[in-house]
């Protein structure tokens, strides 16, 4: 069957098409990019501005019409950290649902971290043992470690790129006042929940998903994405803390100069290294494996695992 994912995150809207079948992994048929940025479009209250709304609907409804023209059969739209956190969501998804018919599901932090950990067991397998999975979103960074394909720990910060960027580092280049600061914050935080996931024992393979670690490998000489899925790509924490500064020091035209860096995503980078850099240093890990698949894969392998049997 043809399913579509609907991911309405904190820097994009995001249409993944898949032919998927339970038992087969999802085949990727067509994928539908908007850039709209949620985070960025919060009032001084919290609140989705009426622009941004205006703006979200537009696009959920343009990712409708897209659905349908590739013959989706059933779409799975949900919402994360932007809409989760605003202070007037429950008002956006109802008017969403009103305009467009589109009913979105918001996920808890958790559900996040859960669900990428699905689809990153899947991705590697068993023999990949204890997993600890690193996401960095665009509102949230997410942790989940375990070794069964429910995770035995799992935690949601709000340390995403775009979050952080838009709130910390208002400079072009910011500041280095203002990048210590952040970079002290975001090690405080995470020092937090450490000891959550480090009472279970060391991991035997650490993965990072999404564009944020993607960009960091790329730029640090992993493998281009016209390459393919299966080649492996890894982030060396020592290259990242080579990096960091290098960024810090960079404009967002500058850095999207960079190989692999977008231009849309250029201004986040700094921010998301220095949450990288954190997590590999206050977890202990020198190395990490990019893995493909992240939580719009794991939505619908879950989805996949309800369906009847054939």
């Amino acid at each position: 069957m043809r399913l579509g994912v609907l991911d309405v995150g904190s820097n994009t809207v995001h249409l993944l098409v898949v032919d998927a079948h339970p038992g087969a992994r999802p085949l990727p048929a067509y994928s539908h990019k908007a850039e709209l940025r949620l985070a960025e479009l919060l009032d001084a209250d919290g609140a989705i501005s009426d622009a941004g709304v205006a703006r979200l609907i537009t696009t959920v409804r343009e990712a409708g019409e897209v659905a349908e023209d590739k013959g989706v059969e059933d779409v799975l739209p949900f919402a994360t950290s932007a809409i989760r956190e605003a202070t007037n969501s429950e008002e956006v998804l109802r008017r969403v649902a009103e305009e467009t018919g589109v009913a979105l599901q918001v996920l808890s932090g958790e559900d996040e971290a859960r669900l990428t950990f699905l689809a990153a067991r899947r991705w590697f397998g068993w023999s990949a043992g204890r997993l600890l999975l690193l996401d960095i979103g665009g509102g949230s960074l997410e942790i989940a470690y375990g070794l069964d394909e429910e995770p035995d720990a799992a935690a949601s910060l709000p340390l995403g790129a775009g979050r952080l960027t838009s709130g910390a580092l208002p400079g072009d280049p910011p500041g280095t006042d203002d990048v210590r600061a952040l970079r002290r914050r975001v090690r405080a935080d995470i020092a937090k929940v450490v000891s959550d996931f480090t009472r279970f024992g060391a991991p035997d393979h650490v993965v990072g998903t999404s564009k944020t670690f993607r960009q960091l490998a790329r730029i640090t000489g992993a493998a281009r994405s016209s390459d393919g899925l299966y080649v492996q790509r890894e982030l060396e924490r020592k290259k990242v803390e080579e990096w960091v500064p290098k960024l810090a020091g960079m404009t967002a035209q500058q850095r999207a100069a960079l190989p692999g860096v977008s231009e849309g995503r250029s201004r986040q980078l700094l921010a998301g290294a220095l949450v990288a850099e954190a997590a590999m240093d206050l977890f202990g890990v020198d190395a990490l494996e990019i893995c493909p698949w992240a939580l719009r894969e794991g939505v619908i392998l879950r989805r996949l695992d309800h369906l009847p049997a054939p």
